[in-house]
């Protein structure tokens, strides 16, 4: 029933997430050599401390802390030597010059060259004083949400639904139909239906609009239908919340930061460069208005 914030996340959240937010080199291990020494070398190419110290990063965190380090380095360094042996042999076999590898290989550098410009103009941007400033300013000194501890039946029809409005309205009780009725699929049915407290904005607009509008103690007197099914609402209790605690939404208000400035920058960089679009046919198309959708494909 909870909406996910990804669902509604900006498409450029992806983009910042992988460009911008990721994290900074570790630092060396106490007693390991300064600067960046050369670990190995592969036909003279060589293999560096910050080499493995990105390898590592790359590593899901369970495997990063299932390892220990001393196991996890020379793993490392075997790794990236197997990596240049490969790339050598690969360049032997011209597998560089063929059109489609060297595109690929391109476009491979180009990301690159997109994340480092990005993290340059909007990393600066978002240290911990800009997040604290907009989580003032979001927070600080307003009233929390209205929140709602509702219980509701899932049915797949509004026979069903209706059937059990019925039963509720000569006394049965609701979190007894819930268990008998509900959709086992649903999480909240051997709970009563019980859905705990929830903003309006954590349940589907239809289900909230209802929800918000009840009172204690009462119930839906018709279902409410949503792209789940049928729902029978029985709200319990309102309140207000307290305004989520620095620490609960740092995380949250860095991610907004990250996507609004890089929004700004990628809509600067636009702004500096000439764009024509095509046809599908190569024929030049219309440039769209300003703040007009781009046109679709031609078929």
């Amino acid at each position: 029933m909870r909406l996910s914030l990804l669902a509604s996340a900006l498409t450029v959240a992806a983009f910042t997430s992988a460009a911008i937010a990721a994290p900074a080199p570790a630092p060396a291990a106490k007693g390991a050599p300064a600067g960046n020494p050369v670990l190995a070398t592969v036909n003279g190419d060589p293999i560096r401390m910050s080499d493995v110290a990105t390898a590592a990063q790359q590593l899901p965190p369970q495997i990063q802390q299932q390892i220990p380090p001393e196991k996890l380095f020379p793993m490392l360094v075997d790794q990236l030597i197997s990596g240049k042996a490969v790339q050598i042999e690969a360049r032997k076999q011209g597998l560089d010059k063929k059109p489609d590898i060297a595109r690929a290989m391109q476009a491979a550098a180009d990301q690159v060259l997109q994340n480092a410009a990005l993290k340059a103009a909007v990393l600066p941007k978002v240290d911990e004083e800009a997040v604290k400033a907009a989580y003032d300013a979001q927070y600080a000194g307003k009233p929390g949400q209205e929140e709602v501890h509702a219980r509701h039946i899932l049915v797949d029809s509004e026979a069903k639904a209706q059937d059990i409005i019925k039963q509720l309205d000569a006394g049965a009780k609701f979190e007894d139909l819930a268990k008998k009725y509900g959709d086992p699929k649903d999480a909240a049915t051997q709970q009563g239906g019980d859905l705990g407290f929830f903003k309006k904005g954590d349940m589907l607009p239809e289900f909230s609009d209802v929800a918000f509008k009840l009172k204690p103690q009462e119930y839906t007197k018709t279902p409410v239908h949503t792209r789940y099914g049928w729902h029978v609402i029985q709200v319990l209790e309102t309140r207000v919340a307290p305004p989520p605690a620095y620490d609960q939404v740092k995380s949250e208000i860095r991610q907004q930061l990250l996507q609004k400035y890089a929004k700004e920058y990628i809509a600067q960089a636009r702004a500096q460069v000439k764009v024509q679009l095509f046809n599908a046919s190569g024929t030049p198309a219309a440039a769209p208005a300003p703040g007009a959708k781009a046109p679709a494909p031609a078929k």
